[in-house]
């Protein structure tokens, strides 16, 4: 063996520090990159390209992002769960995560409702804002952490219809006694007035309306109620959605599956869910509008509720709201945060927003 020489001596030292350095970083790496493969089950059916599409957005998203390290499998209702116990499932680990709207659960607690929408609450943009930088997010995961879930933003349909009714409804009257589809706490508001609320999922309205077991049903809007085939079974069409101005769907996640994530996979879903929230929103302002006119050609009666019918709605919610803030403290604190948010947003809106659109709307008009 020759003798060692100064640079033999550091060619040895540097191979072997570069063995050294493979042998930790070709594990690090494999390590920060996992498998991860997630279920996510659905309470809207694939009909409704908008919602359901949604979830397939945020799969796509993740999927290409991850190098298709991290997959997420979408199903529809009845797959593998019905479309109403999506969030159980996600809260009992049969899968790792549902997209549903939280406000379906108001039957567990009706602090649910505020983080989708509540009768006379948030627009969309508001929402947004609400949840993002209004306090709204933490709120929501510090009481979504007691039924071991985590909840994302994940769409919103922006401002709904007031839904299809097979009379007209000329004053309170015209409620008493009238079964409609109508989940949340809209439901129990007009329930005060005599109607009967039912909460059925998207899929089951139809065959509901269609075989007189309700009399009216709410859905979305123009783009969903088309595909939904409600303008052959209920030609009055109302609007405004007072009880839904701008709410948001959830991806909800069980928390043992999101711990269990590698810290660069949260930030690329939680990027994911961000991307998808916008999106729906998009999409459906995009799509409405020549929605609403084929449903108008197809017989839709466009009529707007009356202001009376408007008003006591406005003030039994009112009413409502405070009678359950005095008997649920997380209802209270989280209506409370939401409530004087709405209030300091409209001394914006009625600056900036509003007039801008009335004049544009009052212009159209004009031509």
């Amino acid at each position: 063996m020759p003798p060692s020489t100064p640079s033999r001596r550091r060619l040895i030292k540097t191979a072997g520090l570069a063995a050294a350095a493979g042998a930790v970083a070709s594990p690090a790496i494999a390590q920060s990159a996992p498998q991860v493969k997630w279920r996510l089950t659905s309470s809207y059916p694939k009909s409704l390209d908008t919602i359901y599409g949604t979830a397939e957005v945020l799969a796509k998203y993740v999927r290409d992002a991850t190098d298709g390290n991290f997959t997420i499998e979408v199903f529809a209702p009845g797959e593998l769960v019905p479309g109403l116990q999506a969030f159980d499932a996600a809260q009992n680990g049969t899968v790792e995560m549902a997209q549903t709207a939280l406000y379906y659960y108001i039957g567990k607690d009706p602090a649910f409702a505020p983080f989708t929408t509540m009768p006379f609450g948030l627009n969309a943009r508001q929402q947004t804002a609400w949840l993002y930088h209004g306090g709204g997010l933490e709120l929501q995961n510090a009481f979504l952490a007691k039924y071991n879930v985590i909840g994302f933003a994940g769409g919103n349909t922006g401002a709904q219809m007031g839904g299809w009714f097979r009379k007209e409804i000329k004053d309170l009257a015209d409620l008493k006694g009238l079964k409609m589809r109508l989940p949340g706490l809209a439901g129990q508001v007009l329930a005060r007035h005599g109607l009967v609320p039912q909460n059925l999922a998207g899929g089951d309205i139809y065959p509901a309306l269609e075989k007189g077991v309700i009399d009216a049903a709410e859905f979305v809007g123009p783009v969903d109620d088309e595909k939904l085939g409600f303008v052959r079974v209920a030609p009055y069409y109302y609007y405004p959605g007072w009880w839904e101005g701008g709410p948001t769907i959830h991806f909800v996640v069980g928390l043992a599956a999101w711990n269990k994530l590698p810290k660069a996979y949260q930030a690329v879903f939680q990027a994911a869910s961000a991307a998808a929230n916008q999106d729906m929103l998009a999409k459906y302002d995009a799509r409405n509008p020549a929605a609403l006119r084929r449903l108008v050609a197809a017989g839709a009666q466009l009529r707007p509720f009356p202001a009376p019918v408007m008003d006591a709605a406005y003030k039994t919610a009112t009413e409502m709201f405070a009678e359950i803030a005095t008997k649920n403290a997380d209802f209270k604190t989280i209506y409370e945060s939401m409530l004087n948010f709405r209030n300091e947003e409209y001394l914006w809106w009625q600056v900036g927003e509003y007039p801008y659109d009335g004049y544009m709307i009052r212009a159209r008009t004009r031509g």
